[in-house]
């Protein structure tokens, strides 16, 4: 769509002047953005990239393959194949005072980018004055006249326009431009923060159901262990050393449920905060491991596409772009000034005859500023925006940097989950053997009830670190997704 500007001023001589600073118009002083290079390397470890881990036969422990440049899902944490995981995301997202806040300060600045474009058009004012005077004849040398009352109005449309012949408005535009860019990728990185925060608490929870669950499961056949025992006591089949040995048991592990229940408490609340709700909404009912499936294809995207998908490093680089443009808008600071000002209206003692011939009056002007001294003000102003355009781009190098750590702490954090998965595993299943076999040397009386004492504390701790560490695997696998940029590209435009 075409738009038409008027100027109310009937003065050829401001035309020509208009589409000669036009002409000038095309140039704006100081650096250009351009995208910074990607990062001079294709790999993120040393030595030979592994493509697959180590696998074991729990549950959570299978094997995964690295595909490069894999490309990743927008909502990737449905890759874990769990509903109430589904659910707690979605309405994070969704209710998550966090990302509301984050949307709005990107309508701010999108608001303040359309609002700084009005600085390329003519600026035009209107006013409307109404006095009602009295003049006496004798200020006009007749006091004959007596003095008159009247009404005098008057109105007017005031227009100015600033050329930008170095570019300043253009660069202060393009700051603008930069900072919307910045909010648009500070929301974004909220959005994936929020998702892996809800993720890794949501499986922190699911590995302390099971332990509490596991724990529970020991404590029952311990408890049933410990009535036989007292049986047998009763009997004179066995010392009362063997019931204090297995009551201690029995305690030792009633003692480790409150801290586990304390544990799963705090994810709760975790989990209802980080969905916008209170702490009285916390429900980790439906969470366990099992219910989890651990993805088996994982992506990892090459250096150089990292940096167009890492939220924290493109709001790095909007920063930078915005350093870049006031650079320019001090340099033209010190440079010439043009405006041009016209001014279309008419005075009278009746409204009727306001635009009457020989009421209207018009005028029309152009000037020319420069500043000539100013205490080395704008000298040092430009001075520290350099400063500002180095700091930022210090900055963004440092961003890249710690995305590409935060994408090899995580792949060598997979290769040994993997392992410690596998370990745990093989420990576990070494733990149940050896407890079965204690019970039954002990049937056969050629072990002592400190042996089974010391193999079912061996068997408890094997199931802990078994969770812990299916845990860990799948909250690293987790980070992963989260490290590589979280698929936020993958999304339908109208929700971006």
């Amino acid at each position: 769509m075409r738009h038409r500007y008027w100027l109310p001023v009937p003065a050829p001589g401001i035309f020509f002047m208009t589409c000669a600073a036009a002409a000038l118009c095309g140039c704006a002083v100081g650096p250009d953005f351009h995208t910074p290079a990607a990062p001079p390397t294709d790999h993120y470890l040393a030595g030979t990239p592994v493509q697959h881990t180590a696998g074991a036969a729990a549950e959570v422990g299978q094997a995964q393959t690295l595909v490069v440049d894999q490309d990743i899902p927008a909502q990737w944490w449905s890759l874990f194949h769990s509903d109430p995981l589904d659910a707690l995301v979605r309405t994070a997202l969704h209710d998550s005072p966090t990302i509301e806040a984050a949307a709005a300060a990107l309508r701010a600045a999108q608001e303040g980018y359309v609002a700084q474009r009005g600085a390329l058009f003519p600026q035009v004012s209107g006013q409307f004055e109404v006095q009602r005077e009295a003049a006496p004849g004798a200020a006009f040398g007749l006091p004959e006249l007596g003095t008159s009352t009247f009404t005098l109005f008057d109105a007017g449309v005031n227009v100015t326009y600033n050329f930008d012949v170095f570019g300043a408005t253009r660069r202060q535009l393009e700051a603008a431009a930069a900072q919307s860019e910045y909010e648009r990728w500070e929301l974004e990185g909220a959005r994936l923060a929020l998702a892996g925060n809800v993720v890794t608490t949501a499986i922190t929870a699911a590995s302390l159901n099971d332990q509490i669950a596991a724990t529970n499961d020991i404590l029952a056949t311990e408890r049933d262990q410990l009535r036989i025992i007292v049986r047998q006591r009763d009997a004179g089949a066995a010392a009362q050393v063997d019931v204090l040995t297995q009551q201690a048991q029995v305690s030792m592990l009633e003692a480790t449920l409150p801290g586990l229940q304390k544990s799963l408490a705090q994810a709760g609340h975790r989990l209802a905060v980080l969905s916008g709700q209170t702490p009285d909404h916390a429900d980790t009912a439906g969470l366990t491991l099992s219910a989890l499936t651990l993805p088996t294809q994982l992506p990892v995207s090459l250096p150089a596409k990292l940096v167009r998908q890492r939220p924290d490093v493109l709001a790095a680089e909007a920063q930078l772009h915005s350093a870049t443009a006031q650079v320019g808008v001090a340099i033209a600071d010190m440079l010439p000034q043009i405006n041009l000002t016209a001014t279309l209206g008419g005075v009278s003692t009746r409204l009727s005859t306001l635009l009457a011939s020989g009421n209207t009056f018009w005028s029309a002007g152009a000037d020319l500023s420069q500043t000539l001294f100013a205490g080395g003000a704008l000298w040092h102003r430009k001075l520290a925006t350099d400063a500002a355009l180095d700091q930022a781009g210090a900055q963004y190098r440092t961003v890249v940097l710690g995305a590409l750590q935060n994408v090899a702490d995580t792949l060598y954090a997979l290769q040994f989950d993997a392992q410690a998965v596998e370990a745990n595993q093989a420990a576990e299943q070494a733990a149940r053997s050896s407890l079965e076999a204690t019970h039954a040397n002990l049937t056969q009386g050629s072990i002592t009830y400190l042996d089974l004492l010391n193999a079912e504390q061996a068997q408890a701790q094997a199931i802990s670190n078994l969770e812990q560490a299916r845990a860990n695997h799948l909250a690293d696998t987790a980070a992963l997704f989260v490290a590589l940029g979280g698929g936020w590209w993958n999304r339908p435009a109208h929700v971006r």
